[in-house]
Formats: structure tokens, C-alpha cells, sequence
């Protein structure tokens, strides 16, 4: 079901628990910025979701909020995976849901990152 983006952080949410070691995860990466972790339900042969390590709901929310050191590590982890993945050639896709219009499930800022096939438009028509 999709969230409200506007929502205040909720520390009960699926992937402040995987954070916290409360949840396993199938890692792919850590490091001081950001987790990222092989997705449960994946919908391409890489599928892979990366989260920075703060408490933050939606893209909006950690741009306004987070340092500009949490981005570019974030930032900089996503590219670090793609690479390490071999996905930069021949391409691959990051998907950041944000609020209910954009299908956001969890209210924790996470990107999917997706490979390994020829992945189609970018939005259904």
C-alpha cells in the first residue's frame, strides 16, 4: 500500500529494523552511509535496494534534511554497487518511489537498483 511521503519518520519500519540487525538482509554493501541488500521480490536479474543509514522518509526529505556528506556517500554507494555488479555496461536502472502517486511501500528513502536484461520503458503505458 502506498505511504504519504510527507509522514513523519517511523522507526518501526521494515527497513529501519533491517538497519538496526532486527531483520536479516541478503548484503550486497555497507559502508558508514548506506546499506544495500539483494531485494526479496526481484523484479530483474539484479535487483538490488540501497538505503542510507538515516532516518529519512522520501528523496524530498533527505535532500532538505540529510548533509552533504550523507548524499555523496549515498550517492557515491549506488554508484560503487553498479560498478562492483558490473552493471554500467550495458546499463542499468535506478527507481526511487516517492509518496503514494509514485508507489513509495516503505516509508524509509531507498532506491532500487536494477540490471541484468534489457529493462523496457521507463513507465508502463
Amino acid at each position: 500500500m502506498p505511504i504519504d511521503a510527507t509522514l513523519a519518520y517511523d522507526d518501526q519500519n521494515i527497513f529501519a529494523k533491517i538497519l538496526r540487525g532486527e531483520i536479516p538482509c541478503n548484503k550486497v554493501y555497507e559502508d558508514e552511509w548506506a546499506l544495500a541488500f539483494h531485494d526479496i521480490a526481484p523484479q530483474a536479474p539484479v535487483h538490488v535496494l540501497v538505503v542510507p543509514k538515516g532516518a529519512y522518509v522520501s528523496w524530498d526529505d533527505f535532500a532538505a534534511k540529510a548533509s552533504a556528506e550523507e548524499i555523496a556517500g549515498f550517492v557515491r554507494a549506488i554508484g560503487h554497487i553498479a560498478r562492483e555488479n558490473g552493471l554500467v555496461e550495458p546499463g542499468y536502472r535506478v527507481l526511487a518511489n516517492v509518496g503514494a502517486h509514485g508507489g513509495q511501500e516503505v516509508p524509509h528513502l531507498h532506491v532500487h537498483l536494477f540490471g541484468g536484461r534489457p529493462l523496457g520503458p521507463m513507465i508502463a503505458r
